[in-house]
């Protein structure tokens, strides 16, 4: 995937401050629904008071998405372009992670699952917040931005894939000594929904792989795109191995969380090096 971003040094005034307003905004929802807990100390409120958090997390979701755009789009800079990093990667991701989630949860009963990712949540907004994107230019190819999207799009539905593996791990957990929440999700129809976001994350992934390789002029089997094509690799692999072989269970999270480590250095792992630990800019391109 190919992305990056810099401070607001060449942004008006105005965007700094409607960024920093819909951060704090998302920042307090999020940690509201973190801190939740009810009188009696349930461990989350949230699954017996569903209502409580509605309107904070509605709120956070909503302000998340307006500081996304307006540090990705590039509003208010003087020349046309577009703001990325690793930070409003990982704030995307997160993002489009509880969107999945808040839709599902209204169909399937995700416990103890709200409050985790509102601090997941909240982390990835403070981070964007601290690191907004650095300016890039407009696109070379028309095609470059369909690439981005797709990336992102990939980073969304594995980081779903790795949120219902950790789940189905859980439900074994109990299941093996007999804790077995009343009410929890099926085995089966967590396993099932685990594997239907694994095979569409690659698939998107091949398109935005395949779109990067076709319109960037030289390309370089770099970290970056060295570490995407290993993930790629791992975790079709695993989908063959889940079709040939029938793995399933630990085996197969292992290899879902080993291919989605690998996408995360791919792209924010190594603009974090070059942004924080190095402090050197994008060299503008698609990378």
């Amino acid at each position: 995937m190919s992305l990056s971003p810099a401070p607001f040094a060449d942004a008006a005034v105005g965007p700094g401050i409607a960024l920093a307003v819909a951060s704090g905004l998302a920042l307090l929802g999020y940690v509201w629904v973190g801190l939740l807990r009810s009188r009696a100390g349930d461990a989350d409120p949230s699954v017996r008071h569903p209502r409580r958090s509605v309107p904070p997390m509605a709120l956070a979701w909503t302000a998340q998405f307006i500081a996304l755009y307006i540090d990705i789009s590039g509003y208010g800079l003087a020349t046309p372009g577009a703001r990325f990093g690793f930070a409003p990667a990982l704030s995307m991701t997160t993002w489009l992670v509880l969107t999945v989630y808040l839709i599902e949860s209204r169909f399937l009963p995700l416990r103890s699952v709200r409050r985790v990712l509102a601090w997941l949540a909240a982390a990835a907004v403070l981070l964007a917040w601290s690191f907004p994107g650095e300016s890039r230019p407009t696109a070379a190819s028309p095609w470059a931005p369909l690439h981005w999207v797709l990336g992102l799009a990939s980073y969304g539905l594995f980081g779903v894939a790795v949120l219902h593996a950790a789940l189905l791990n859980r439900a074994e957990s109990q299941l093996r000594r007999r804790q077995a929440t009343p009410g929890g999700l099926p085995l089966l129809q967590l396993e099932r929904l685990t594997f239907q976001f694994v095979a569409a994350g690659v698939g998107v992934l091949s398109l935005a792989i395949l779109l990067g390789w076709w319109f960037t002029p030289q390309w370089r089997w770099d970290h970056k795109n060295l570490l995407a094509v290993l993930g790629w690799l791992v975790l079709a692999g695993l989908l063959a191995g889940r079709r040939i072989y029938g793995w399933r269970g630990r085996l197969a999270t292992r290899w879902l969380y080993a291919g989605a480590a690998l996408l995360l250095l791919s792209y924010a792992g190594s603009r974090f090096v070059l942004e924080v630990v190095l402090q050197r800019a994008g060299n503008g391109g698609a990378a």
